[in-house]
């Protein structure tokens, strides 16, 4: 039996605490990158008080850590989730709208290009792109359309994943190479944590907590840094912990000043083709 697997004093599997056992190896895993996450929240914090914003791309599954990054409790304007319903929409998962063309969607060369040929992106933001396996198409394309406009890209991917996974890309890149900085989810190879007797396939996967782990401690490092440059964040809270009119008033500031730097996507839109 694998030495990895939990039992009880009698033998009998613990698949449960198996799983808990490897989301503590996902926090080691998050907590030895504090260097790394230091320097994409140094750079997030400087497009942040520049005014400008945090594109934050996810497709499939990895659309959960880009809408954790924002809006929720906790959370602050100066990021922009890009989530495209056609990649992610896929809790039907057959029929219309279903995981087959969402899986299909995902490696479509150019679809990348056509997404963000819809915001007038300078290389004042910055980006942060999250794939599991950072091997499927639109995401690496993502990376690469942000960095071809000037952008510094943070990438998080299950780095053993991407090893082990072969690149959908046409040219058979992986989102690394187009990465300025890479943070690692810590999942195994297949992403599943779990192994249960009398079944081959490994179950419970582990992406979406190393992601949500990491966007959340590049989250608190950033707000430490915009408050010492003197700018805190609006930050969504909740009306037990700041009472409801304080809550209200953080809701409004922080959707108002969202709009404000979303609108400055569009403002110059497509000037760059009447030339």
């Amino acid at each position: 039996m694998d030495s990895n697997v939990s039992t009880s004093q009698n033998g009998e599997m613990k698949p449960a605490r198996d799983y808990l056992e490897k989301c503590k190896g996902l926090i080691e895993a998050v907590s030895l990158q504090e260097d790394l996450i230091g320097q994409a929240a140094e750079l997030f914090s400087r497009t942040i008080l520049a005014g400008r914003l945090v594109h934050i791309f996810g497709s499939g599954h990895s659309r959960i850590p880009a809408e954790e990054m924002w809006p929720r409790y906790g959370s602050f304007p100066g990021f922009h989730p890009i989530v495209e319903l056609s990649l992610t929409y896929h809790n039907q998962v057959v029929g219309a709208n279903g995981q087959r063309q969402a899986m299909y969607l995902e490696n479509v060369s150019g679809l990348a290009e056509k997404i963000l040929r819809n915001f007038d992106i300078t290389s004042e933001d910055c980006a942060l792109v999250i794939s599991c396996s950072g091997c499927n198409t639109v995401p690496i394309e993502m990376a690469e359309e942000f960095q071809s406009r000037g952008l510094k890209v943070v990438a998080i991917a299950g780095c053993r994943h991407m090893e082990a996974t072969e690149s959908k890309h046409p040219e058979g890149r992986k989102l690394s190479d187009f990465s300025d900085l890479l943070l690692d989810t810590g999942v195994p190879p297949g992403d599943s944590m779990v192994s249960v007797k009398g079944l081959k396939e490994p179950v419970s996967p582990g992406s979406s907590i190393g992601s949500i782990l990491l966007v959340n401690a590049i989250k608190a490092e950033v707000a430490l840094r915009l408050t010492a440059a003197g700018a805190p964040p609006s930050v969504l809270a909740a009306a037990c912990v700041v009472g409801k009119e304080r809550a209200a008033e953080l809701f409004d500031s922080a959707y108002d000043e969202h709009a404000h730097r979303v609108a400055r996507l569009y403002k110059d839109l497509g000037a760059a083709n009447k030339k």
